[in-house]
């Protein structure tokens, strides 16, 4: 007969008594502390547990029922039940929770920063925190990063981060959780910055921000990120900037969004230098006698780039209102008094002009009715394009082109065509980009004798270098995983050119999956286990044991093989790649919300975390068994049908042990364990990506449906993030060339 039980120890000189957890099996018996006291009144003998008149009652009860579940799963799965492993894991759990409570000011000693270089870092739309683990894993020479905002929309992300960063690592990190196109975003930035300077920016706008403006009808709340991310970039001018993206960015568009974004990195001004500029094109204004106004058009144009967007809405209004004026002063000659009230051409361009100088108004409404359209689902139905059409109309490129349909439209007489093109041009210059700008003004350079003077003063006003994107595959740094990923960096004028990441290992050198993976396969369908445990390889694998051990390798943090010194992958998972940095950090813990967060005793720290399977019926198990002995799910397909265990998911990925795996979603079920008829677990897709065990992702585990759009769980916090080795090796690169 086996016995658990909870009671209360002998009081203190304070009369709290001690806690007690105590198992019998017979003679046998095991006896802990928990680590909590509490008076005698606060407990309820019959149901174990402690009372409301105990204000931490919650966090000890649920600790309480966490050490409870532990024991008897233990006892569930061991054959013998009592013994001293048990006891070790109960003391294990007890130790980490006595080490939690404990308050650490700053887990780094302050030897730490002796003699070093800080190089300070943000990473905007952060997600898990990939960018940010991979830069706090790298250090070279002298110099290290120093973290000091992450920013994201989601409050799981900011969870995740908080949890990490500040309570367990002890960081000041900040987090800004807004959402970056909010007009004060920048301004909020700046304050939670305090006036650090930041060197190094790193994120990856979604994909679908990026668009060429006026040219598609899919629009949703990630339209337009890109822009805010460089305006963030403009702000803060750090060294260097590095933005990811999916590999499909390159070819988006027939190419022309790679362009976009290059000529957008490179439209970035140095304001120091930027008198230059306006003072050679006040030179080209004085001896310009053709076109005098396009000259003065420029010369407004460019003050756009120096403004602050306070500033910026004023400009763009006297700009329209230039325009304006020279067309109310060319209307009487091309039409009469009638003609120019009544013609739906001169109405155009008239309410045309009205709608520019009214563009911030109506980028507020763009927004909520992005937003709307977001959360009303409104795609693929006969709503999406009426709102699409509105949201192309009010869009300034769009306002600006039908202004130019109406001009083509008057059809004037030959003696002012010169003045109505010299009006398409100004409007056309309204929407340019700085790039566009300097191709339009070298058109007036060439006409005098300066153009390596022109040359030359903008190869000193650019303020970043950037040669060509590249793209990076995540298993050249280590990561057991096939991941393509686009990588721009921008690098400051005053900064070395980096052209490209170098990988960490050879094809041959790369990590696979089962050295991933191996070590964490002790469950079954629908178990959860909070500490590791012997696995028995030759259950698993029969006779290709020995060859399946050969996988496993010694290796440096960056994967490279290193028989005399290293670690496997997995010992590099468990001890952590933070390089001894964060020697005072609290144990791994996991939380379920804020409230759980800024309890420390709602904490539940334990060797593992993330690690529980999903809960599959009999059906699913038979299914993925018949996909995985297959190796395929195309060629499973017939003997499924015969089965009748068809489905109608798209795809199923069997993991190869022996190879790298796919890239990494954010749908748990794609994949396929290569040696058990299940899906993965957080944990394991966190292997997959190289995040450390000791990363806890936090919050809820999935979720469904609709709420796909608005909940950010651990499954898509994995696998929407960048993997950490894979931002290290981004790192190294940034520090050895910084200066």
């Amino acid at each position: 007969m086996l016995n658990v039980k909870f009671y209360l120890d002998k009081a203190d000189k304070n009369r709290l008594s001690p806690i007690h957890l105590v198992i019998r099996q017979g003679e046998t018996q095991i006896k802990v502390a928990i680590g909590e006291k509490i008076k005698k009144k606060d407990w309820d003998t019959k149901s174990q547990l402690v009372i409301e008149t105990e204000y931490r009652y919650k966090s000890i009860n649920r600790y309480i029922a966490f050490l409870k579940n532990e024991v008897e799963k233990y006892i569930h799965d061991s054959p013998i039940l009592i013994d001293n492993k048990l006891k070790e894991k109960i003391l294990s759990l007890v130790e980490s929770k006595r080490k939690n409570s404990e308050t650490n000011i700053l887990c780094e000693p302050e030897s730490f920063y002796d003699g070093k270089q800080r190089v300070t870092f943000i990473d905007l739309f952060a997600g898990a925190g990939g960018f940010s683990e991979g830069f706090l894993q790298a250090e070279t020479g002298n110099k290290f990063y120093d973290f000091l905002l992450a920013s994201d929309i989601n409050d799981n992300c900011e969870l995740t981060h908080l949890a990490r960063y500040n309570y367990q690592l002890g960081l000041e990190m900040e987090f800004q959780r807004q959402d970056i196109s909010e007009p004060d975003f920048l301004d909020n930035l700046i304050k939670k910055l305090k006036g650090k300077q930041v060197d190094v920016v790193c994120g990856g706008p979604p994909c679908q921000s990026f668009s060429l403006a006026g040219r598609r009808k899919k629009f949703d709340k990630k339209d337009d990120l890109f822009s805010h991310y460089i305006k963030v970039i403009r702000q803060l001018r750090p060294k260097y900037f590095i933005m990811e993206n999916v590999k499909g960015i390159l070819t988006k568009e027939g190419g022309k969004i790679r362009e976009m974004i290059l000529q957008e990195i490179r439209s970035i001004v140095d304001l120091k230098e930027f008198s230059q500029l306006v003072n050679f094109v006040a030179y080209l204004r004085k001896i310009e006698k053709e076109h005098p106004f396009i000259l003065e058009c420029y010369t407004l144009r460019l003050q756009f780039e120096s403004a602050t967007d306070r500033n910026l809405e004023a400009l763009k209004e006297k700009y329209i209102e230039i325009v304006e004026n020279k067309f109310k002063v060319l209307t009487p000659k091309i039409a009469d008094y009638k003609t120019s009230k009544t013609d739906i051409g001169i109405n155009t361009i008239r309410h045309g002009f009205n709608l520019l100088k009214r563009t911030n108004e109506l980028a507020s409404i763009r927004k909520k009715v992005i937003n709307e359209k977001s959360y009303c689902n409104l795609d693929n139905d006969f709503f999406a394009d009426d709102f699409d059409n509105f949201l192309m109309a009010i869009d300034s490129d769009n306002i600006v082109e039908r202004i130019h349909d109406a001009f083509r439209a008057l059809k004037p007489s030959e003696q002012y065509i010169q003045e109505v093109n010299e009006i398409i041009k100004a409007l056309e210059i309204y929407a340019y980009s700085f790039d566009e700008c300097m191709d339009g003004l070298s058109e007036f350079v060439n006409k005098t004798n300066k153009m390596k003077e022109f040359n030359e003063i903008l190869a000193h006003i650019r303020l970043y270098n950037i040669e060509e994107p590249f793209v990076a595959l995540a298993s050249d740094y280590g990561v057991p995983q096939n991941r393509e990923r686009v990588l721009f960096i921008g690098c400051r004028k005053d900064q070395r050119l980096i052209t490209t990441i170098p990988p960490s290992v050879t094809g041959t050198e790369k990590v696979t999956v089962l050295e991933a993976l191996y070590d964490l396969d002790f469950l079954g369908n629908d178990e959860e286990k909070f500490s590791y445990e012997k696995v028995n390889l030759k259950d698993r694998f029969n006779g290709s044991t020995d060859k399946m051990l050969a996988l496993v390798r010694k290796r440096g943090i960056d994967g490279k093989i290193d028989n005399n010194n290293g670690l496997t992958y997995a010992e590099w998972s468990k001890k952590g790649r933070l390089n001894g940095r964060f020697v005072n950090a609290k144990a791994a813990f996991y939380v379920r919300n804020f409230e759980d967060l800024n309890n420390n005793g709602m904490h539940l720290p334990a060797p593992l975390h993330n690690h529980k399977t999903s809960k599959q019926n009999e059906d699913v198990v038979k299914r993925l068994s018949v996909i995985l002995n297959t190796g395929d799910y195309e060629e499973a397909k017939n003997k499924l049908s015969i089965l009748g265990l068809s489905s109608e998911k798209r795809n199923y990925n069997v993991l190869k042990p022996h190879a790298q795996s796919p890239t990494v979603m954010t749908i748990p079920d794609d994949y396929i364990h290569y040696a058990s008829p299940r899906a993965l677990t957080v944990r394991e897709m966190a292997r997959l990506q190289s995040f450390d065990d000791s990363f806890v992702f936090q919050g809820k585990r999935s979720t469904g449906g609709d709420k796909r759009k608005t909940e950010v769980p651990q499954f898509t916090l994995v696998g929407n993030a960048v993997p950490p080795l894979m931002a290290r090796a981004v790192a190294m690169e940034v520090l050895k060339n910084i200066c």
